[in-house]
């Protein structure tokens, strides 16, 4: 167990029913943080509140449709008072190859992936800026930074939106004691991922990594709970790579 490095900090966590949002909301619990849990499905959303302890609350709702995200951050504020910790994570990973893609899934893809964390962060801010701290972080992927691998032009082009999102929102709230960063995951190990891919190309991609093998969730979780901790106040709008050595630059 680490010290409870994080004791009095809310956060909250969206898209949290599995793989690195989980793991990220059972991590900062573990460390001493309060969470609010977002999954879509209200029932899932408790069951996960409370598998993960006595410190966290579900706020169900899919953080794209409208009015989500601000309601999000006023039940979040009724239970525990403030928010510190912003972790948008919710995403649709589509896989649509482009000469299938319609304008509706792409429209999709981006309402997801892009926009509602940029409502996202414009529900916590109030709360951020009155109490003069944040810590945002914006769950991109190494597809933002090159291709996807798996997913589909419109995940490329939305996560790397995102990162456009993440630096534009770094320089501006700076001033007001928040920092916006994004974490750049390549392939990990969730469910998800073993959804989109044989475990015969998973192995065969992970063997030409540096490092040969797929990232844990775990592994994610620990460098979002340091873009969100106290030794990182001085970095803000960067790009934090975590994919085995795939992509170096």
């Amino acid at each position: 167990m680490e010290k409870a490095d994080f004791a009095g900090r809310v956060a909250v966590i969206t898209g949290a029913w599995r793989g690195l949002g989980r793991a990220a909301a059972a991590r900062l619990h573990e460390r001493g943080a309060s969470v609010a849990v977002n999954v879509r499905n209200s029932e899932r959303a408790e069951t996960l509140a409370k598998e993960i302890g006595e410190r966290a609350f579900a706020v169900p709702g899919d953080v794209a449709a409208e009015g989500i995200p601000d309601e999000i951050a006023r039940r979040t504020l009724e239970r525990f008072g403030r928010i510190d910790i912003l972790v948008n994570n919710a995403a649709l990973p589509l896989s649509t190859r482009f000469p299938d893609l319609s304008a509706e899934e792409w429209r999709k893809a981006i309402e997801v992936n892009l926009t509602a964390p940029f409502l996202m962060t414009k529900a916590v801010l109030p709360a951020m800026r009155a109490q003069k701290y944040g810590r945002i972080i914006n769950v991109s992927s190494s597809a933002g930074r090159m291709v996807s691998t798996l997913g589909g032009a419109h995940y490329t082009a939305s996560k790397a939106g995102l990162l456009g999102l993440t630096r534009a929102a770094a320089k501006e709230l700076g001033k007001f004691g928040i920092t916006v960063n994004a974490v750049c995951p390549g392939m990990i190990d969730t469910e998800l991922t073993r959804e989109h891919a044989s475990d015969e190309l998973l192995e065969r991609l992970a063997e030409n990594y540096p490092v040969p093998r797929l990232g844990t969730a775990l592994e994610v979780a620990d460098l979002i709970c340091f873009a969100t901790s106290e030794a990182a106040g001085y970095i803000t709008g960067a790009s934090l790579d975590i994919n085995g050595g795939d992509l170096m630059m």
